[in-house]
């Protein structure tokens, strides 16, 4: 009777709390959405004072918007269409999420009318508001589609033949030596921390990190942790992702998936001249594992995920939307999920966040060591840190949301097409990327192993078990050789 009455009281106490964080949540986030909306006219104007330009934002709603010259191939739902623009590259219009310009909230239809207005009026004066891509390879056919216009604002900058990146921080990013040691350089590549074997090695392995992270999540927990039997046998590659860490942090980026792909095979595959490889990827880094495994499925010889953000789309629900909410719940607890729906949902109130955290970094940095006198790293400050708004906004929502209608056909291909060993890890008191999601990946790759482990999240998976994580992958790679 007494066990009865406990369990009746405990339910209530969980219903209870989860009335009062959906009503807590439903009252913060109204009072966000009008913050963001005022925080959007105010950086238009702050931005204009100091930079002298208006910066596009993804206020602005949906347009059918053409450039002026050159081709740019794009791919809508299976049909091919071109669109002028003078870029050698060529962008796939798919790689650019929904969930950048479609958030649904309270001010969203607001902010729509009033930025359509200007950017109507912008747009009549410039004669351009909507031309037509009428020339074909071979014959004149009208082709149209529609796409934000901050979009197009973006590729514009690609217009005039420009073939290296902005290296100008702007004015609210960090502009110290660590976050733009790239813009000094003349190569255009990523950060790319080497160690193990010198000479004479066996095997390459590749790590990815996470949403922002840096190679550090790496090579200040598990290199050190390596035996030395692994370190003469293995050469590591620990990377900073574009827009993170040391690495490249163009403003003119758009951070697809093919763009990080593309600088990972430029910064490792190509300039390494590495031809096989073990994989392993936490949290953001799974997709892009996927992404790469599946691209050179005969080279890859161990495929480990740490937290892999898979959430299959229920049918009749829009992928990236689905995703979006899944990562970024607009709740105010867990206080991680809190973070994830700032960062997600809030384009200007998350660049103000940027603006108090990473600009400010070696402050944290600083203050950090000065409160812990100086007991502890901060190399997972300085990951968190070191990154800019444009960099963090346009990965979390073209790479986790804009690839969601995309994972399940690579975790197929890597059922059907990769012979080497799956191993998913996975924290069981992570509050972002739930365990489900690896029980997941293993429904559709049902050789992979999944282990999940007891008392650990969606960080301490890595940095508080360091040693002995270092050996379960050593094993892997020894199993997979």
């Amino acid at each position: 009777m007494m066990a009865a009455l406990k369990e009746n009281a405990r339910s209530s106490l969980i219903l209870a709390g989860r009335v009062m964080n959906e009503v807590i949540s439903f009252l913060v986030f109204i009072i966000l959405d009008i913050l963001d909306f005022i925080l959007c006219y105010t950086y238009k104007v702050i931005d204009f004072i100091i930079e002298a330009e208006w910066k596009p934002c993804y206020c602005s709603s949906i347009k059918e918007a053409i450039t002026s010259s050159g081709s740019i191939l794009v791919s809508e739902r299976g049909e091919s269409k071109i669109v002028c623009l003078t870029s050698s590259s060529q962008l796939h219009l798919e790689e650019i999420s929904d969930t950048l310009y479609s958030r649904p909230s309270l001010m969203a239809e607001v902010s729509k009318l009033t930025v359509n207005e200007l950017k109507r009026r912008k747009f009549d004066n410039a004669g351009v508001i909507q031309q037509s891509c009428e020339r074909l390879k071979n014959g004149s056919v009208r082709s149209t589609f529609t796409v934000n216009s901050t979009i197009v604002e973006m590729l514009q900058g690609k217009m005039d033949g420009q073939k290296s990146h902005d290296v100008t921080p702007r004015w609210s990013d960090c502009d110290c030596n660590t976050c733009n040691s790239w813009s000094s350089s003349c190569k255009d590549s990523l950060f790319v921390r080497v160690d193990g074997a010198k000479a004479n090695f066996e095997e390459d392995v590749i790590f990815i990190h996470g949403f922002i992270s840096s190679s550090a999540f790496w090579t200040e927990t598990l290199f050190p942790n390596f035996s030395k039997a692994a370190k003469s046998k293995y050469r590591l590659f620990a990377v900073d992702l574009l827009g993170f860490g040391r690495s490249p942090k163009p403003s003119d980026s758009l951070y697809t998936i093919r763009e990080h792909l593309e600088m990972i095979e430029k910064s490792v595959l190509e300039a390494h001249k590495v031809k096989s490889f073990h994989i392993v990827a936490h949290s953001l880094g799974c997709i892009l594992a996927l992404a790469l495994a599946v691209k050179y499925p005969g080279s890859v010889k161990s495929l480990t995920l740490i937290a892999p953000p898979y959430f299959p789309t229920p049918k009749g629900e829009q992928a990236t939307q689905h995703m979006m909410r899944r990562i970024a719940p607009r709740r105010v607890w867990p206080p991680i999920a809190f973070g994830a729906s700032i960062a997600c949902w809030y384009e200007h109130i998350s660049r103000s966040v940027c603006l108090v955290i990473c600009k400010n970094h070696r402050l944290w940095d600083f203050l950090t060591k000065l409160v812990t006198r100086n007991r502890i790293k901060t190399y997972l400050i300085e990951g968190f840190c070191c990154h800019t708004h444009n960099a963090a906004w346009h990965t979390l929502h073209n790479i986790i949301c804009g690839t969601a209608g995309k994972i399940e056909g690579y975790l197929d291909m890597v059922r059907n097409k990769l012979k080497c060993e799956v191993t998913v890890f996975h924290g069981e008191d992570d509050e972002l990327i739930p365990v489900e999601c690896s029980y997941n990946v293993q429904s559709r790759i049902p050789r992979a192993h999944v282990k999940v482990v007891q008392k650990e999240d969606h960080i301490t998976i890595v940095v508080r078990r360091q040693k002995s994580f270092a050996r379960e992958l050593e094993q892997i790679w020894n199993n997979s050789t």
